[in-house]
């Protein structure tokens, strides 16, 4: 009887409780917000320049590639999907914006890059939707495809681009701020709206949280994925044009730790890996943390591979959370 009892509730004490649960939920999702603002408290009383505003622009600057494609990227990992190809298509959509200078417009040039991040992210989707091609396979293998193209446009060679007009959008600035700053700003607005106040952001949350529940209720679960690669694909093509723009060269060798980075910075914002829930403002206080720990370990002088610890065990601290915040579901 004693043996019958004690594996009969051995399961029911591994979940845990409802109020529990609820806390560690909370936990997730605004953890961040207190993270980020104690890093930010910290910082500033162990370094004298670091709210200075050359170290914040920078700071800001340093960030924008990465928050663009993370951005993108969580509405991308709520609606069940997955892309390792950003750093590829990154590089690939600068070198085309580099190569299409040297005969059109560089506005036209700087836009083709980026329509041609779009149309990569668009392929990923279909590969994953309509091909059935698990996603980390699917993106691992167009990231391969699209290196390999890029190194053969290039031949190797950097793509330098003469033209100042070029340049003009990567090394502007505002008010002090690079117009890349305001180019991420604007983006993850965009993203916040279109999860929070439109029929797709919905869809999205519907996918990623059940897929065969949202086809049952009319939702076109391939459009919606679809759609969502597209916009990954987009973010990575306009950070990678910008990033071309400021050096004036397209390079097929750059952008390598784009796709852990942004991941990097959406699981610490609170998003989930399975799906179905997240926010793209928690997504833009993740990869601020990530750049105040880069920033605060350069401010303090510290050995670079302490950063990398602290990040590993940051990530790890958001993945467990998260899956407590599961159990019992």
């Amino acid at each position: 009887m004693t043996a019958t009892t004690t594996l009969t509730e051995t399961p029911e004490a591994a979940e845990p409780t409802r109020s529990s649960r609820h806390v560690i939920e909370r936990v997730r999702d605004y953890g961040i917000v207190a993270a980020t603002g104690l890093l930010v408290v910290a910082l500033a009383l162990l370094s004298p320049v670091f709210f200075t505003a050359a170290n914040i622009g920078n700071l800001l600057f340093q960030a924008t590639s990465v928050g663009l494609i993370a951005c993108a990227g969580t509405l991308l990992l709520i609606s069940g999907g997955f892309d390792l190809s950003v750093g590829a298509n990154f590089a690939f959509s600068g070198v085309v914006a580099a190569m299409a200078a040297s005969v059109l417009p560089a506005p036209i040039a700087l836009a083709a890059g980026a329509l041609v991040g779009t149309l990569i992210g668009a392929c990923n989707g279909l590969l994953v939707t309509v091909g059935r091609i698990n996603p980390l396979v699917a993106t691992l293998a167009s990231s391969i495809v699209i290196g390999g193209l890029a190194f053969l446009l290039t031949q190797g060679r950097l793509i330098n681009v003469t033209d100042e007009a070029f340049r003009a959008i990567g090394t502007g600035r505002f008010l002090g701020i690079y117009l890349q700053t305001f180019i991420w700003i604007g983006f993850a607005i965009v993203c916040g709206l279109i999860l929070a106040f439109t029929a797709l952001g919905r869809h999205i949350y519907a996918v990623g949280g059940n897929a065969e529940a949202a086809r049952l209720s009319g939702v076109r679960v391939t459009t919606v994925r679809t759609a969502a690669y597209a916009l990954s694909g987009l973010a990575a093509g306009i950070a990678g044009v910008l990033s071309a723009s400021q050096v004036a060269t397209g390079q097929a060798n750059v952008g390598a730790s784009l796709a852990l980075g942004s991941v990097a910075a959406i699981v610490v914002g609170g998003t989930s890996m399975l799906g179905g829930e997240g926010a793209v403002w928690r997504t833009v206080l993740g990869v601020l943390l990530l750049a105040l720990i880069s920033n605060g370990f350069n401010l303090m002088q510290v050995d670079p591979m302490f950063q990398q610890i602290v990040e590993g065990v940051i990530i790890l601290l958001a993945v467990g959370v998260d899956a407590w915040a599961r159990r019992g579901k």
